[in-house]
């Protein structure tokens, strides 16, 4: 039990280094989805070109949005016309080619690893615009993507961006929680030296290509956000994980698994399962490729002490910009509440998942009892048509 309060504890001081960056992302994202027209979206990011998958690259990474967030991001983009390639671009460079993700990993784990984030971060995206454009994407997501004929847009204002940043929080709510908890507890209670047994060491090549392909799964069950995860990172590296192990793991936030229901939620199941396969060989041969390159080079790093984590409130960086934060989610749950929730609107809450969805361009529409549902995805509506069902005969014979 102790194991498990401290787990807990460590539960929370994970969500408190990350508040501000949840905060961040998610207003970015409300904003992104309010203000951004799907004709400003395909003019920027209509294509998988070289110089649009650059311009998609630059953008992610000075949004530095959350995992979760970027998610999102991506998700609104997709929405509003952007090409599918070039909007998972930016949701990859906004969480692997952050500035503070470098600063964390420069400080817990020496210089090379902060440069490692350019040069493989670099290197998935040339291998995302390879292999992306060659998925066989659902047809919903194709016309989105050739859509050229848009009805006006209704001025958006500040009350319809904290809509939207309010009810993707509320959709991916279970979502943070268990990846917070699990990162927490998975720091705790699994003994470092566990990580030890996994990773095959002394091996040469094979141990390479072990741990890079071992990197994005251990991600997969323990790590909360793309900074969060660098503690842990720092462990499995002095605990004797390869340098391309290492850096496959940080790479494979995107794959943790409430990211993974997100994207089941976001894009269905049979894309979902695409997209994880994609992901993870595109972490994995990063990371090798990576590793091979610092090796050529001469600068890999050697192993060295672990360099503790700990978080406390105070008169630090992390204490000053989580106040910020908390004032602006009061802010954007006053503009929240006081939106305009009449017919005229032309928003409308997801009943299922809480998200808020234009209704011109809903994904999916259902009338019952004389009123019009609006809907995220094809799969919120079946589960609403199923409640319903269930309502109105909740004793089948």
């Amino acid at each position: 039990m102790t194991k498990v309060g401290a787990g807990l504890q460590d539960s929370w001081w994970m969500f408190f280094d990350t508040f501000w960056a949840l905060v961040l992302g998610f207003a970015i994202s409300g904003a992104i989805q309010a203000f951004t027209s799907r004709e400003k979206a395909l003019a920027a990011l209509g294509n998988h070109k070289p110089a649009t998958i650059a311009k998609a690259s630059v953008l992610g990474a000075i949004s530095s949005s959350c995992s979760y967030a970027a998610s999102a991001i991506a998700k609104s983009l997709i929405d509003k016309g952007a090409d599918f390639t070039t909007a998972i671009v930016f949701m990859f460079a906004s969480t692997n080619l952050v500035f503070e993700l470098g600063l964390v990993m420069w400080t817990l784990l020496g210089w090379q690893f902060a440069i490692a984030e350019f040069v493989g971060g670099f290197i998935m995206i040339v291998l995302l615009t390879v292999i992306l454009p060659r998925l066989n994407l659902p047809k919903r997501i194709r016309l989105l993507a050739m859509a050229e004929d848009f009805s006006p847009q209704v001025p958006s204002t500040w009350h319809d961006a904290a809509g939207f940043t309010v009810g993707d929080l509320t959709m991916i709510r279970s979502e943070l929680v268990i990846g917070f908890l699990v990162a927490g507890l998975a720091d705790t209670l699994i003994p470092v030296s566990w990580w030890h047994h996994i990773f095959l060491s002394g091996h040469g090549l094979l141990s390479t290509v072990e741990n890079v392909i071992l990197g994005p799964f251990i991600a997969f069950i323990s790590f909360v956000c793309s900074v969060g995860n660098v503690p842990l990172a720092a462990a499995l590296w002095n605990s004797g994980i390869s340098f391309g192990g290492t850096i496959s793991f940080i790479f494979a936030d995107l794959l943790a698994l409430p990211l993974v229901l997100i994207y089941k939620k976001f894009f269905g199941l049979k894309l979902s399962i695409k997209l994880v396969a994609v992901f993870w060989f595109t972490m994995s041969l990063s990371g090798f490729l990576t590793e091979k390159i610092f090796s050529f080079f001469k600068v890999l790093p050697a192993h060295h002490g672990l360099v503790p984590h700990a978080s406390r409130i105070g008169n630090n960086f992390t204490s000053w910009m989580n106040l910020l934060a908390l004032l602006v989610s009061i802010a954007i749950f006053a503009l929240h509440l006081t939106r305009n929730k009449s017919e005229s609107s032309p928003y409308a809450k997801d009943p299922i998942c809480g998200m808020q969805v234009e209704k011109a361009t809903a994904a999916a529409t259902f009338e019952h009892n004389g009123e019009v549902y609006y809907f995220c995805s094809p799969g919120c509506m079946e589960s609403f048509k199923t409640r319903v069902l269930h309502e109105q005969h909740p004793n089948p014979s």
